[in-house]
């Protein structure tokens, strides 16, 4: 791969522009993948939640965790786990527990396919050592600014 300037001027560069370019490049491409598949990112989340709960979770829960990812916020969270009980993918109990049903847990399994593949795909050529030092480089970006960051 050709990269954008020398290691000396890499060194140089801005972690937050390439943390951003990085940002938007994976998104795009995961939600323009999921699009084609007739979901969004954030339902994908839900789906995964309640399909890899050990015990069904409570909309409550599955929504206070996503929430923060990606600033969707509660309201969109929300509107997320209506779409994906609309679909037909999740159903929702009346103590407000949630599981998929059998043609959410075959549209899952397509989506988790799919987002094995995406990962494949940004993974190419980066071993995992590559990658771990990414992470936590990153992890440590976040605390030195005295961000916080977790993901699930």
């Amino acid at each position: 791969m050709d990269y954008s300037h020398s290691d000396p001027e890499l060194v140089r560069q801005p972690v937050g522009y390439w943390a951003w370019a990085a940002y938007k490049a994976v998104v795009t491409r995961t939600r323009a993948a999921l699009a084609e598949l007739g979901t969004t990112q954030p339902q994908w989340w839900v789906l995964a939640q309640v399909a890899r709960a050990g015990a069904p979770k409570t909309r409550a829960e599955v929504s206070g965790l996503l929430r923060n990812y990606l600033d969707t916020g509660p309201e969109t969270m929300e509107a997320e786990i209506d779409a994906t009980i609309t679909a037909g993918w999740v159903v929702e109990a009346p103590d407000d527990r949630l599981s998929l049903t059998p043609e959410g847990r075959t549209f899952f399994e397509k989506a988790a396919a799919l987002q094995d593949h995406l990962r494949a795909e940004r993974h190419a050529g980066i071993s995992d050592e590559e990658y771990l030092t990414t992470m936590k480089v990153l992890q440590r970006v976040i605390h030195n600014t005295g961000g916080r960051a977790h993901h699930h």
